[in-house]
């Protein structure tokens, strides 16, 4: 197969996850969806009221605060860094309940470890 076809074969494959995980969720004002982005070296998250279009909280690796605190943003130790302070911005803000926005990634590895600091901070899924 050729490159270039193999890697547009890749990216249509995660996009289509991306929908199928996308079109059942949706961010209100009660209960925002935690969207999830990972990079290789980097792992970002943010509370999304989908019907206004606003980022209610948000936290990732590259903040000096948590840069401070996990040498590497692209592992599970950061990931649940990320998880605990943007559960902690979340109930400063008065949110409790959301829903999960994991993209096309696996539940598994980061993204299960920022989901599950979550849930030990006190946001419920």
């Amino acid at each position: 197969m050729n490159t270039a076809n193999h890697q547009r074969l890749v990216q249509t494959r995660r996009l289509r996850r991306q929908r199928h995980v996308r079109n059942r969720l949706s961010g209100t004002t009660q209960r925002p969806r935690l969207a999830v982005f990972r990079s290789s070296k980097h792992i970002y998250a943010q509370m999304i009221n989908d019907e206004t279009g606003a980022t209610i909280v948000s936290a990732s690796t590259m903040e000096p605060a948590i840069r401070s605190q996990a040498k590497y943003g692209g592992n599970k130790a950061a990931a649940t860094l990320v998880g605990r302070i943007v559960a902690e911005r979340a109930r400063q803000a008065g949110i409790d309940k959301i829903c999960f926005d994991r993209r096309s990634y696996k539940y598994h590895g980061r993204v299960a470890a920022l989901a599950e600091a979550a849930r030990e901070a006190g946001l419920q899924f």
